[in-house]
């Protein structure tokens, strides 16, 4: 009898022991040591539940690659808009229900409001030196990618002689061709679309008095709006619409490869940065499975993902490919203007503020 307990006794120990290394084996090179805890703490978690404004589409690679490197770890993805994501995750907080473990959305103001709050968990990512400052808040908050404002053109229908290089070019065309422009222009609705509204105030920021000239040539021409960029490529792509304003140049670029239609520029005066942000849940589920998470999309490997297959753009400067923020930079350089990851984006969300740039922005397209 002794002897099997002594055996079971050496069992569990040698179980414990592959355990261990097995979490070893799994922790990062250069990451402290202590980092297997975290290991350990998510497999036996199992699960990890993220609410995303990423396209499931875009995001399958990072999922499945976390899978490969954690194969231990469900991940629940959850592909919504950004006021949805903002609003399910409220309103189940305040039920004490289950929610998401990790947001990461690209409506950057949205995603700082909740941390502003109280609900996000300070978490210092060991991978915290590679990512540039502006993206970085509290290590609480992360921004992830380093996605370029773009105009989306028809290339058919939009001459190259008319197509507008910098955000006065865009202005001038819309006002010397105002009848073939005529509601065949499109851009995000900032009353619905987050990212719509957060890219506008950031606009009248960088050049108020060219962008509100550009409003008003919008209101000349009939300006549509759409709630995703799905919608607007589609229309634009059809010849529905002309061009696009302000439309995230990850998916533009994207479609632009595989569609003959579809011509996209970089802006050469500024370039507005969007960033989506993560960050995980003071009171998540599965807090060590949402820690890996945070972590691998900032890692090199994950940032080798987001660049080279999900084509959102990396954020990291030593991650090399086309959809990068080193390329971005040898093209546009200084003009590149990024959204930093900080409470100066809570402006607009006063909603005292937020109605007046919404009156002024309808009054000027009103104007004759």
């Amino acid at each position: 009898m002794v002897l099997k307990k002594n055996i079971i006794a050496l069992t569990l120990a040698a179980t414990c022991a592959a355990l261990s290394l097995s979490a070893a084996a799994q922790v990062p090179a250069g990451y402290p040591a202590d980092y297997a805890k975290i290991v350990d703490g998510a497999k036996k978690e199992g699960k990890l539940v993220v609410y995303s404004t990423t396209d499931t589409k875009a995001a399958e690679s990072l999922v499945k690659d976390f899978n490969a490197l954690y194969p231990g770890i469900k991940v629940e993805y959850n592909d919504m808009n950004s006021t949805e994501v903002y609003n399910r995750f409220i309103s189940e907080a305040a039920a004490g229900g289950n929610t998401a473990d990790v947001l990461w959305s690209s409506s950057m103001d949205l995603q700082i409001k909740l941390v502003a709050d109280g609900y996000a968990m300070q978490y210092k990512s060991p991978e915290l030196a590679a990512i540039p400052n502006w993206a970085v808040m509290n290590d609480t908050a992360y921004g992830t990618t380093f996605e370029p404002a773009v105009f989306v053109y028809n290339k058919r229908l939009v001459p190259a002689n008319e197509v507008p290089a910098t955000h006065t070019d865009f202005a001038k065309l819309l006002t010397t061709k105002t009848d073939k422009y005529k509601d065949k222009v499109t851009t995000y609705d900032i009353e619905k679309s987050g990212v719509g509204f957060m890219f506008v105030t950031q606009d009248s920021h960088v050049n108020e008095n060219a962008f509100w000239d550009l409003v008003k040539a919008f209101g000349a021409t009939g300006l549509r709006v759409q709630s995703s960029t799905g919608t607007m490529l589609e229309r634009i792509s059809s010849g529905e619409n002309l061009i696009g304003y302000n439309i995230i140049g990850s998916y533009a670029l994207v479609r632009a490869k595989k569609d003959p239609n579809i011509g996209v520029v970089i802006p050469k005066d500024y370039t507005l940065v969007l960033s989506r942000v993560q960050f995980i849940n003071k009171t998540a589920k599965n807090p060590n499975a949402a820690k890996l998470w945070v972590d691998y999309l900032l890692s090199k490997r994950g940032q080798n993902v987001v660049a080279n297959e999900a084509k959102l753009f990396a954020i990291r400067s030593d991650v090399t490919g086309e959809a990068t923020s080193a390329e971005l930079s040898k093209e546009i350089g200084n003009g590149l203007k990024p959204v930093p990851v900080n409470t100066s984006l809570l402006q607009y969300l006063d909603q005292t503020k937020r109605l007046a740039f919404l009156k002024k922005w309808k009054e000027t397209m009103a104007k004759k």
